[in-house]
């Protein structure tokens, strides 16, 4: 799992390694991963805009179990802005953290799922992957990318025994907000869109409030469980319309093959 510093990554990563899964917890800081590392999660730093670094990651899982057997695609976070004023800097370093890394770690991962006949592949979306606001166009787009190669990847790896299945949280209480608005902060000047970036500034400083009633990282880690150990995921157009906020419908084993 990548983007376990904080957050739903990392309670998603204890909640894994509680359920007596083995836990491969990974972020850019392998520092950053101690309490998880207390757990009983194996941790390892992997920068998913850093080919070097997934491929280290990767090769480590198939050293000590062969395969990976599920791959969670969470790290990432937001560029806020309007679009003329998201330098093309921005927008692409987007798109390397929240899209290519996902695919990279992923194109890594399918080898060896193939070859043992099944996996799983969770990817982190959000209810900005089916929506749009206003200042989130670098963001919903990464987020519209990941929807959009999920449903293709789900066809194509399924003859392989290979489920895809994407997670689409809404407002979630972490750390998330203040990236968002720390990316948009120094965009704030007397432009043309200064009044917009001020209440965009405002209005997701107050989403991601700690009373804003939003989910917590610990609600998404149990959706994200249950996405890992179910026996069988809806399958064919039901799966494309019904992935949002994961519910499966199958039983859940009380544990799960391979390694997440």
């Amino acid at each position: 799992m990548t983007g376990c510093s904080s957050g739903i990554g990392k309670a998603t990563a204890f909640a894994l390694a509680a359920a007596g899964l083995p836990t491969y917890a990974t972020a850019r800081r392998v520092e950053s991963l101690s309490e998880l590392a207390a757990a009983g999660c194996t941790v390892l730093a992997c920068d998913v805009t850093d080919e070097e670094s997934m491929r280290a990651a990767v090769d480590r899982v198939l050293a000590e179990r062969g395969a990976v057997g599920v791959l969670v695609n969470n790290a990432g976070y937001a560029e806020y802005g309007p679009l003329e004023e998201v330098g093309l800097d921005r927008w692409r370093r987007e798109f390397e953290t929240n899209v290519f890394g996902l695919v990279r770690l992923t194109q890594l991962v399918l080898p060896g799922m193939r070859a043992q006949q099944w996996g799983r592949v969770v990817n982190m979306s959000s209810m900005g992957g089916q929506m749009s606001l206003p200042g989130g166009s670098a963001y919903h787009a990464s987020k519209y990318a990941v929807e959009a190669l999920s449903d293709v990847l789900r066809f194509e790896v399924a003859p392989f025994g290979i489920d895809v299945v994407v997670v689409q949280p809404g407002v979630v209480k972490t750390r998330f907000g203040d990236t968002a608005v720390g990316a948009e902060q120094p965009d704030i000047s007397p432009g043309p869109y200064a009044g917009l970036s001020r209440i965009l500034d405002k209005r997701v400083s107050k989403s991601y409030a700690p009373s804003s009633g939003g989910a917590s990282p610990e609600d998404v880690a149990r959706v994200v469980v249950k996405a890992v150990r179910a026996d069988r995921l809806p399958r064919g157009t039901r799966s494309l319309f019904k992935r949002g906020c994961y519910r499966p419908r199958a039983r859940c084993s009380p544990t799960a093959p391979g390694t997440p």
